[in-house]
């Protein structure tokens, strides 16, 4: 007799209790399409096609966490996890690893929503926010679909609660989309949903790091017109905000204003206040402030003190602000990397390098360590001073440390390698900085055109120039003085000139250097007329001319002896109120003694004595040139 076998019944397993054994078993009579051998003898039947779990064989499966198994069943859709997710409402966590070991084509976005809206009656908002989280960053700009779908959810689910709708701008605000959880806090009041004001404070907070003040205050307007109650946190927000925009004098009424409401001011406020102080160089409002801090019970902190520390550093005040490092470890608070780093960047903007170099070994005595910012300042103290071994020790040191170069670092080694002319070095850390993944930038390609317009390697410096900007980064007008500098030091003033169009076309507006740097190239090679049309078009595009411009001028006229108009430059400098330099009388003077005019450039001589300006040697070096008697001249000039 011929055993044969029973079909699949998927109703026999809803009548009975399966265990993972017996799912199992049964899961694998569904795609099993061999036959016995038993009957081999027998032509073989079709294989029957699957039937469809059910919602309550589903929702089992979930509950046992049978995950592998779920995942093989084809019939799995959208619609059948949707019902199931009805069901499972009162098993969050079965929900959560739902989410977690599911995703699409399982799940589309009804069934996160779904799923979102019963994680949000969990105690801890972490799982929904999460989840919320990973759907909006698996998509572009979807936003009001979410708040849609989860306003349904919440609906199909019978939850009056609407905190999921404030979860969703929160996680905007997260992921840094403001103006999508804007539209989302928008969506909200359409529907008369009151956001909460830790979603407002969440939003306010995001506008002001993006430094979007403009937008807070559109937001802040709303709240007040939708009677949204501030808390001490939307207060420290706006004041904050006043500080950012320099509003110095409304940011501490600001905080009276928030005390006359019942809000006391926290240690926030004051730090915030103290900080945007500090910022602006207010350093004495700031000590009062301070002084009010203490005087109401309010005791500082290692941030309090860092802010005041930078403020007097800033000022200059480097000797109140060591004595400030002193009173906050008296107080029992353990100065930072921050705290070292402002006193150094102070001694390093004033020179003192040995001080700053004892700071550093000092927190390295007291187990802080250095960071990046330390060794920057340091470098770049360094290189101005131009002990570039020193320099170079550093680094080595960093790499000892395990501390990484960034972007700054190796700006300032670039820059310092071709301020000295160094510029296979500079380009070497070019292409170290590419290898470790930084991308250069405006500051870094800037200082290796510069070096390669004073080497007069002018083609590569060109084609540099056009590497950058194909990379997307736009030169600036600190690049391009460099480039015209160099061609027109090299005598290709037509190029100079096709930049200064260029500059044009990129909307960078040219400045006094730029000009003068055309004009010394044209007087340069004999071009005065040339040099005066730049020095007119100059004027005409609302720059002025500086002493610079006009002692080019003056220069150029001098040197090949036309004195009409290298004095009438003269006279326009006076109208201007340029008082001439030793520039001016030496080209004034060199000019007049070619001409063989010794009177005139004795009695310039005397005028500028008169002045208070010092001849140099290149002053009695053209007189002598012109006068035909060196000992008569000698005695008339005493």
């Amino acid at each position: 007799m011929v055993k044969t076998y029973r079909r699949f019944s998927i109703r026999r397993v809803e009548r009975q209790k399966i265990t993972k054994g017996q799912f199992f078993a049964l899961f694998s009579s569904i795609t099993n399409s061999g036959a016995s051998p038993r009957t081999l003898n027998f032509p073989p039947n079709p294989p029957s096609p699957p039937a469809p779990i059910t919602e309550s064989c589903l929702k089992q499966a979930i509950l046992d966490s049978e995950w592998h198994l779920i995942k093989h069943v084809s019939s799995i859709n959208p619609l059948l996890v949707s019902n199931v997710l009805h069901e499972l409402r009162a098993s969050p966590e079965a929900v959560q690893a739902l989410t977690e070991k599911l995703g699409f084509p399982y799940l589309d976005i009804g069934c996160y929503c779904l799923a979102v809206v019963i994680l949000s009656q969990l105690p801890s908002p972490k799982p929904a926010l999460q989840l919320l989280k990973q759907m909006i960053s698996s998509r572009v700009d979807v936003s009001k679909e979410i708040f849609n779908k989860l306003v349904l959810a919440n609906d199909q689910l019978d939850i009056s609660s609407t905190v999921v709708l404030d979860m969703l701008v929160k996680a905007l605000c997260e992921l840094k989309r403001g103006d999508e959880a804007f539209q989302c806090f928008d969506m909200m009041q359409e529907k008369g949903i009151l956001p909460k004001i830790e979603t407002c404070n969440a939003l306010l907070s995001l506008f002001l790091k993006s430094n979007r003040t403009e937008t807070v205050w559109v937001l802040y307007a709303e709240m007040f017109r939708l009677r949204i109650s501030s808390t001490v946190c939307t207060f420290n927000i706006m004041i904050n905000v006043l500080c950012k925009e320099g509003k110095l004098r409304k940011a501490r009424d600001f905080m009276v204003s928030m005390e006359v409401l019942g809000f006391r001011p926290t240690l926030v406020t004051y730090n915030t206040l103290i900080h945007g102080h500090c910022s602006r160089g207010k350093f004495e409002d700031a000590s009062i402030i301070f002084s009010e801090m203490k005087a109401k019970g309010i005791e500082p902190d290692s941030y309090t003190y860092n802010s005041l520390i930078s403020g007097m550093c800033r000022e200059g005040r480097l000797d109140e602000a060591s004595v400030f490092l002193c009173k906050m470890e008296e107080h029992g608070l353990v100065p930072t990397a921050i705290t070292y780093n402002a006193l150094i960047d102070g001694y390093c903007s004033k020179g003192k390098l040995e001080t700053s170099i004892n700071y550093r070994d000092e927190m390295i005595r007291k187990g802080i360590m250095p960071n990046v910012i330390t060794y920057n300042l340091l470098i770049h103290e360094l290189f101005i001073e131009g002990k570039m071994i020193e320099a170079d020790n550093l680094i080595k040191e960093m790499g000892e440390k395990g501390i990484c170069p960034d972007e700054i670092t190796y700006n300032i080694l670039i820059n310092g390698y071709c301020k000295y002319g160094k510029s296979k070095k500079a380009f070497y850390l070019h292409d170290e900085m590419l290898g470790k993944g930084i991308q250069p930038t405006l500051a870094t390609y800037t200082p290796l055109i510069y070096v390669l317009s004073k080497t007069k390697r002018m083609m590569e410096a060109d084609d540099l120039l056009e590497k950058i900007t194909r990379k997307g980064i736009c030169p600036d007008i600190i690049m391009f003085n460099a480039l015209i500098d160099g061609h027109c030091t090299n005598g290709n003033i037509d190029r100079g000139i096709s930049l200064l169009k260029e500059m044009e076309t990129k909307n960078i507006s040219p400045d006094e250097v730029t000009f003068n740097t055309l004009m010394q190239g044209y007087c340069r090679v004999g071009k005065v007329e040339e040099a005066r049309w730049i020095l007119d078009d100059m004027k005409r595009r609302g720059v002025q001319p500086d002493h610079i411009s006009y002692n080019t001028l003056i220069s150029g006229y001098s040197r090949r002896g036309d004195m009409k108009d290298a004095f009438k430059v003269r006279d326009e400098m006076l109208t201007k109120g340029f008082n001439p330099t030793l520039l001016t009388y030496n080209a004034l003077i060199q000019g007049l003694s070619k001409n063989k005019e010794s009177d005139h450039a004795e009695q310039l001589l005397n005028e500028m004595v008169s002045k208070g300006v010092n001849p140099d040697d290149s002053t009695y070096f053209s007189l002598i040139e012109g006068i035909g008697n060196v000992e008569d001249f000698l005695g008339n000039s005493t």
